[in-house]
């Protein structure tokens, strides 16, 4: 992001979310015979860099199940997959939903089809990312103020739908246009051939959640691969200024002062610093800080802090990394997750490619972070890693991914689709009994939705898998 649109960005973004307050179905106040008139501009700010700042959101709850953080208390419901209500994050989903489909109804009645395929395409990641971790959620009659209870339409409906978004939304941002898309988009500024690209990466990452669907194909994948991310400079994501600080840098800063948070799992230690695979990888201490002693020490999940109560005794996150300093970008979408959806398609069609792309996304992670190219070199020379074409596994892919997507929902995704089976990846202790021994395949409906839409929310447990989760 430019500094020179700091200080308009900033009080636009302000004035956006004082106008708009888009609670749609959620608003139980709306006048629908009165609505408020919020411009594409306004509309687009709010869009872009909530749609970035749920990933944060979902990140946030995810990363303990996929063992990137542990909690220091021991028996945390983050960490032994209690069932939580997560009301902030549902809300914050249908908020920007809701802009969302004012943008594209308004867009299309301006003629702007930048604006309205731009949306389109954040309406399908908002989307997708409710449904990979509640699955039926309400859509359909959402967003037209004619019923405070709607309906809640299938995971498989819905992943229909958000295929749509994205093929609607990358024909109309080919399209011709009334406005230009500029400043108002703190992803991509205004550039419309990275929008397309990230539309179509983002349609290869929901067609490898379908992998074991009927209907997959890997070459559709590999066809979206081919038109999305070019490098690491188209990577989706928002920037962030000393005004609007990072939120991964508010838990590090947080941590610091003694407000307990961002302790780092021990399972992602040791799968990096050599106990779990015969190889040390450089980016351990560009991602998490040392103990007061310089070692890596992590938490384990369940169990808290243990025999070491004193802060510094564990790895945290800290200040100033690349994922934790206070400009630090929130990533959406990247192009090392894409070589790895590229690697996981390509592997039964092409091994060859599949190998590449592979060591491809290793190189991407590690040139994103800034990592020396002899430590890159040293790295991809160890077998472990380099293992060859034949002895080539789609183990090493789901782990590289997993490293490469650090506190990305997304990993929960994979997570679920590989059974949870990381290399020494155990189950928290204290885990929720009601579990019976298994790894939490779905969040629980919110308290709020149930107390004011509980007649429409499907009977599901933690244990019940989203679609595309195939036994």
């Amino acid at each position: 992001m430019k500094f020179k649109y700091i200080s308009t960005k900033l009080f636009t973004l302000g004035l956006a979310c004082m106008v708009l307050s888009c609670d749609s179905y959620l608003d139980v106040n709306a006048n629908p015979n009165n609505p408020e008139d919020a411009p594409l501009s306004g509309l687009m700010i709010n869009s872009t860099y909530e749609s970035a700042y749920n990933v944060y959101r979902v990140g946030d709850i995810t990363s303990n199940y996929v063992q990137y953080i542990a909690s220091p208390n021991p028996a945390s419901s983050s960490d032994t997959m209690e069932p939580i209500s997560n009301d902030v994050t549902w809300f914050r989903l249908y908020n920007v939903m809701t802009d969302l489909s004012v943008l594209i109804d308004k867009a299309e009645e301006e003629g702007a089809a930048h604006y309205q395929g731009a949306a389109q395409i954040l309406m399908a990641l908002n989307l997708a990312t409710g449904v990979d971790i509640f699955g039926a959620i309400p859509f359909s009659e959402s967003f037209n103020f004619e019923t405070v209870t709607p309906k809640y339409d299938s995971d498989v409906e819905l992943y229909a739908s958000v295929m749509t978004y994205l093929n609607d939304g990358l024909n109309n941002l080919q399209g011709e246009t009334t406005a230009s898309i500029g400043a108002d988009d703190f992803i991509y500024e205004g550039d419309v051939a990275k929008w397309i690209s990230f539309g179509n990466m983002l349609k290869a990452r929901y067609m490898i959640h379908l992998k074991e669907v009927q209907g997959y194909s890997a070459n559709e994948v590999l066809t979206a691969v081919e038109n999305g991310l070019q490098s690491n400079e188209d990577n989706a994501k928002v920037d962030f200024f000393e005004q609007s600080v990072n939120p991964w840098f508010n838990v590090a800063r947080n941590n610091a002062d003694l407000l307990l948070g961002g302790w780092i799992s021990e399972q992602f230690i040791q799968a990096l610093d050599g106990t779990s695979y015969n190889a040390i990888d450089p980016r351990l201490k560009l991602m998490v800080g040392t103990t007061d002693t310089e070692e890596f020490i992590g938490t384990e999940n369940g169990a808290g802090r243990g025999n070491a109560p004193e802060q510094g005794a564990r790895s945290t996150l800290i200040e100033g990394q690349y994922y934790t300093s206070e400009t630090a970008p929130l990533l959406i979408a990247t192009y090392s997750e894409q070589k790895f959806i590229e690697a996981e398609a390509a592997f039964t069609v092409d091994k060859a490619r599949s190998y590449q792309a592979y060591l491809d996304g290793i190189v991407a992670h590690m040139e994103m972070l800034s990592v020396p190219q002899e430590e890159i070199d040293t790295y991809l020379t160890n077998p472990g890693v380099s293992m060859g074409e034949a002895a080539f596994s789609i183990d090493a892919i789901f782990k590289e991914k997993w490293i490469a997507m650090f506190l990305h929902p997304e990993s929960w995704n994979d997570a679920r689709r590989y059974d949870y089976q990381y290399k020494n990846m155990t189950l928290p202790v204290n885990l929720n009994t009601e579990l019976n021994g298994q790894y939490i395949r779905r969040l629980p409906y919110t308290d709020n939705e149930i107390s004011r839409n509980g007649q429409n929310i499907p009977s599901v447990t933690l244990l019940d898998r989203i679609f595309w989760d195939v036994e």
